[in-house]
C-alpha cells in the first residue's frame, strides 16, 4: 500500500494529478481544494488513502492527513463513497466537519455537493458521538503537507493544532466529570465559537460556559 508521495507536479486534470516521483508518474484523485493549491511544475507531499477493488486500484491524495483521515471516517456511513466523501471536504474544511460531527449539525453536511438531507442526516447521527479521528503520526514534522519547497514547514516546534487543543479540551472537561458526548459537543461548539486558532485553554473556558447554559 502507498501512504505518502512526494514528487514534482506534471499535470492537474479535472479531479486528478500526475504527481512525477522519481520518473514514475503517479495518477492520484484529488479534490478541487486539494488541486486548487498545486502547480504544474512545484512540488508536492500527498498524504495517500489507496483503494484496491476486483477491477479498481486508485490512489486518493491529499495535502493535510487529517483530509485524508476524514475522507475514511465519512465513508464509514452507510451510503457515503469516496465521491461524496470528497465533495464533503471541497465544501467544508476538516475542522468544521469535526465540529460538525461533534454537534450533530447536518446543515454543515448538506453543503456539499450530492448530498442531501436524509444523508446529511444521517452522517450527523453516525458520526455525533464518535471520537474524530486521529490521523498518522509523522515523526519529526507536521502532519501537514509542504507545497513548494519539500522540506517541513519549519525546524521550531510545532504548534499545537486545532484538533489537539480540542481533544486536551474534552479530556479536561471528562475529568472534570462530563461524560465524553456532552464534552465534545461543548468542545465543538466552543470551537466554533472561538475559530480554528483557539488554544486549549480558552476553549475549556468557553466550553464550560456552554455546559452551564
Amino acid at each position: 500500500m502507498i501512504g505518502k508521495l512526494k514528487g514534482i507536479v506534471d499535470a492537474i486534470g479535472e479531479d486528478e494529478l500526475v504527481l512525477d516521483v522519481a520518473g514514475v508518474g503517479y495518477l492520484v484523485t484529488a479534490g478541487a481544494r486539494t488541486l486548487a493549491r498545486l502547480e504544474p511544475g512545484g512540488e508536492a507531499v500527498l498524504h495517500i488513502e489507496t483503494y484496491v477493488r476486483e477491477d479498481v486500484f486508485r490512489l486518493y491524495g491529499f495535502l493535510d492527513d487529517m483530509e485524508r483521515a476524514w475522507f475514511v471516517r465519512l465513508q464509514s456511513v452507510q451510503g457515503v463513497g469516496a465521491k461524496h466523501a470528497l465533495a464533503m471536504l471541497d465544501a467544508v474544511p476538516a475542522g468544521e466537519i469535526e465540529n460538525a460531527a461533534a454537534l450533530g449539525d447536518a446543515s454543515t453536511f448538506e453543503r456539499a455537493k450530492g448530498v442531501g438531507k436524509k444523508l446529511a442526516q444521517r452522517i450527523a447521527a453516525e458520526l455525533k458521538d464518535k471520537a474524530p479521528p486521529t490521523g498518522r503520526q509523522l515523526a519529526g514534522r507536521s502532519l501537514a503537507a509542504v507545497v513548494g519547497t519539500g522540506k517541513p514547514a519549519s525546524a521550531a516546534p510545532a504548534e499545537p493544532s486545532a484538533g489537539a487543543a480540542r481533544e486536551g479540551a474534552v479530556s479536561a472537561l471528562v475529568n472534570l466529570g462530563y461524560g465524553e458526548s456532552e464534552a465534545r459537543q461543548a468542545a465543538a461548539a466552543a470551537a466554533r465559537t472561538l475559530g480554528a486558532e483557539a488554544n486549549e485553554a480558552a476553549l475549556i473556558r468557553t466550553a464550560l460556559k456552554e455546559l452551564a447554559r
